[in-house]
């Protein structure tokens, strides 16, 4: 019988990679990056422009208690960043390196960069287009976009559908999938009872999501800023011992994304279809998830919240995957270095620890721990906003329940099917949010254009609540 079982998974394995190299080939870098550089020039670089007062606005400078929403800006941004900061980080990273090389880092920060307008363009327009209950509950995202700003509910069900289902993958198995992999790492005795690491963890995150988002946001702005500033200060202690390796880390880097002499035949193409995987999944720009974090937001300025949400990319992969990568390059940990049986998490951990003893593998143990706890936990509003959506609110209870349960399972199953099933699930989902971005890129530069006109801080020519 568990003979059977394992010839299915392989086959299922087998089947998804093959499914998700085709759903990630050329068109879907081309349409993901191409987006990101049409945002770009067509908001005149609004992320180069808008960095100076993205920071004011993540200090509380122009919070107002009395605008409408549910949470400050900084909480916005910490529900979003806790959904992002996570596996990607270290995990996805990692799984780059092995399978693309170190040329596959500068597609992710290319991915970032105008993955930053993307991500600018997608909030600000979920602010616009969100929604208001009775009891002063906020719904927004690209589903609401796509139904009220162009008129278009079936498309909007479309991505709804597809947020459901990649909330499962990317926000959920590949999280609890990556912990037991990298805690197996530290602790062997973990990857024989990795279904009793996903139980613990499924129980732990039941008793988080069914306060919704003002629990979720609360707890975010207090465990995003703590494991952010740990994991990078381990980081910058490998880095700092290693201070020499650095320049010939990001030459090599280099070297491999552009010079076929040195990443070999085809790697180039490699790198590219796996920085820009990975960097879709560690920040997220372009799918659409983040913009209903952020539409929870109190402001009325859809801008603002446009500005803050696009740190997210920068935070997320030009800053923490980057420590992650030159770690693990300066440490040698790649291409004929690289232990065969590892990649994940597992290889992050095995760079650390080959840098800082024992001590290093438990920094990014525990250190993913963290960040896969608060991921599965964000990425819950996510789908249970999506069902609300297509459902009714009477749907979320039960998402909520399947969702925890989905948890221990995740942590359980072989970790090449959990991360093809997360990139199946994330271009399909990006699709139609893809489309919103660049049918309203014309609004969204009309409502950009407007905002920086006015001395920031002045009132409104657009209301948000309706």
């Amino acid at each position: 019988m568990q003979v059977q079982s394992q010839s299915v998974l392989e086959w299922l394995t087998q089947e998804s990679g093959k499914l998700a190299g085709q759903l990630w080939g050329i068109p879907a870098i081309v349409l993901l990056v191409g987006t990101g550089i049409y945002l770009t020039l067509r908001l005149r670089f609004v992320q180069f422009r808008g960095f100076k007062h993205s920071i004011q606005l993540l200090s509380g400078k122009y919070d107002k208690p009395s605008d409408p929403g549910e949470v400050t800006h900084f909480q916005a941004l910490s529900a979003a960043l806790s959904a992002t900061i996570g596996t990607g980080n270290i995990a996805g990273v990692a799984t780059a390196i092995a399978l693309g090389g170190p040329g596959a880092v500068l597609w992710m920060w290319v991915t970032a960069l105008v993955g930053m307008a993307s991500k600018y363009t997608s909030c600000t327009l979920a602010l616009k287009f969100r929604r208001f209950h009775a009891d002063g509950s906020v719904s927004g995202g690209p589903m609401y976009t796509l139904a009220r700003g162009l008129n278009m509910p079936r498309l909007g069900a479309l991505f709804a559908v597809f947020a459901l289902i990649a909330s499962f993958g990317i926000g959920n198995m590949v999280q609890a999938n990556s912990v037991a992999d990298g805690l197996g790492y530290i602790f062997p005795s973990v990857r024989e009872n990795k279904l009793i690491v996903g139980i613990v963890i499924a129980v732990m995150v039941g008793l988080v999501i069914l306060g919704g988002i003002k629990r979720i946001a609360k707890l975010a702005s207090r465990i995003v800023p703590f494991m952010a500033v740990t994991y990078c200060g381990a980081a910058l202690l490998v880095l700092f011992l290693n201070v020499s390796e650095i320049p010939a880390a990001f030459a090599t880097i280099f070297n491999h994304a552009l010079n076929p002499a040195a990443a070999g035949g085809g790697a180039i193409g490699a790198a590219i279809q796996y920085g820009v995987a990975r960097g879709v999944f560690s920040n997220e720009a372009g799918l659409g998830s983040a913009p209903m974090a952020h539409a929870a937001a109190r402001t009325t300025e859809p801008v603002r919240e446009g500005l803050v949400a696009m740190m997210g990319p920068f935070i997320d992969t030009i800053v923490i995957c980057t420590m992650t990568a030159l770690v693990i390059v300066v440490m040698g940990a790649w291409g004929a270095a690289r232990p065969e049986h590892l990649e994940g998490a597992a290889l992050s951990a095995y760079a650390f620890e080959k840098a800082l003893g024992q001590s290093g593998g438990w920094v990014v143990g525990f250190g993913l721990t963290l960040f896969a706890y608060s991921t599965i936990i964000s990425w819950s509003y996510y789908g249970d906003r999506s069902a609300e959506f297509l459902f009714g609110e009477r749907a979320v209870l039960p998402y909520r329940i399947i969702y925890t349960v989905l948890v221990a399972v995740g942590a359980y199953i072989p970790l090449q099917l959990v991360w093809n099933f997360a990139d199946i699930a994330n271009i399909l989902m990006a699709a139609p949010n893809l489309i919103s971005l660049v049918l309203l890129a014309g609004l969204v530069k009309r409502l950009t254009d407007d905002y920086f006109d006015r001395a920031p801080g002045s009132s409104p020519a657009v209301s948000t609540k309706d």
